[in-house]
């Protein structure tokens, strides 16, 4: 199956925002190889700014550019754009709700040879509780590339999350996506998987070997975790009563928190969680992290059978 690294599809959005939008601002913090930012400087000179590695001027100066009617991207790393400048984020972006983007690569544990110092695996919990902040990430190529598209549009703060390694390509380049609207891939009475991000890799290979063992499976892609899409979950636990959730990220605050909050509102359906169980993960190859820390398809089918 194709496979191409998701922060690849962000450097091609945001060059073709670039030339669409006069507005769309870089401001780099020293990585732009790794953004892939670097067509966009080349084009635009005059709209790209790098701070160097100073991630809480970049935020400051963003919320500057924004408040001037700006639409700035801050391009770093997940680790430095949810933690390093983090109040910066919270009192100087969220709080006045500037319309400023936080594009990061190296979300979860898809960077695994980097370590543990760049494996972003808090942010997505640190985040979704700030205000008025969208929480999104494609689950491939094609879905990030129209989510950034989408981000530049929508009116307000976004975290927008990248893998640094190749994930596989689900989607055609004529796939429509919707901040807030979760994508409904597969219709099921027995059991839902709800992914997030590169996860729907894992969750597709899960759902279609369940399939084949007789198992009616609902599989969604809730490529926003904030605002979340209450509708489709909840209608679809209704339906099947039985949820896993699966996610690159602690299992605390992320995903999974966020559908048992439902749950639990509710009052109806059980639920597994899948994801890195208040841990920090190890330097290795990404497949084999997946599998060490049970976040693997398999691990998924396993948790499939407790609930059935």
């Amino acid at each position: 199956m194709n496979a191409k690294a998701t922060r690849d599809a962000f450097g091609d959005a945001i060059l073709e925002l670039g030339r669409i939008n006069e507005k769309v601002f870089v401001i780099d913090c020293d990585i732009s190889k790794a953004m892939k930012t670097g067509d966009f400087a080349n084009a635009f000179p005059e709209r790209r700014l790098n701070v160097g590695i100073a991630e809480q001027n970049a935020a400051s100066i963003a919320a500057g550019l924004a408040a001037m009617g700006k639409v700035p991207f801050i391009c770093t790393y997940a680790v430095f754009g949810s933690m390093r400048m983090c109040e910066q984020v919270r009192t100087g972006i969220c709080y006045p709700k500037l319309n400023v983007k936080i594009a990061c690569s190296h979300g979860g544990i898809t960077p695994g040879t980097d370590g543990v110092t760049h494996q972003a695996t808090e942010d997505l919990g640190i985040l979704r509780t700030m205000p008025n902040m969208a929480v999104v990430m494609g689950a491939d190529y094609y879905a990030t590339k129209k989510l950034v598209k989408k981000a530049a549009e929508y009116d307000g703060p976004v975290y927008l999350r990248f893998t640094k390694d190749p994930v596989p390509v689900y989607y055609s380049e004529d796939e429509e996506f919707e901040i807030g609207k979760g994508k409904l891939l597969m219709e099921g009475r027995d059991i839902t998987i709800i992914t997030f991000g590169e996860m729907l890799g894992q969750g597709k290979l899960a759902a279609d070997e369940l399939t084949q063992k007789g198992v009616s499976v609902e599989l969604i892609d809730i490529h926003t975790l904030k605002p979340f899409d209450v509708g489709l979950v909840s209608k679809s636990i209704t339906k099947t009563g039985r949820v896993i959730t699966a996610e690159d990220h602690n299992i605390i605050n992320g995903l999974g928190s966020a559908v048992a909050e439902i749950i639990a509102e509710m009052g109806y359906g059980r639920l597994k969680r899948v994801g890195l169980k208040d841990t920090f993960a190890e330097s290795g190859d990404y497949y084999g992290l997946l599998e060490k820390y049970e976040m693997d398809s398999s691990y998924i089918i396993k948790m499939a059978g407790e609930l059935l």
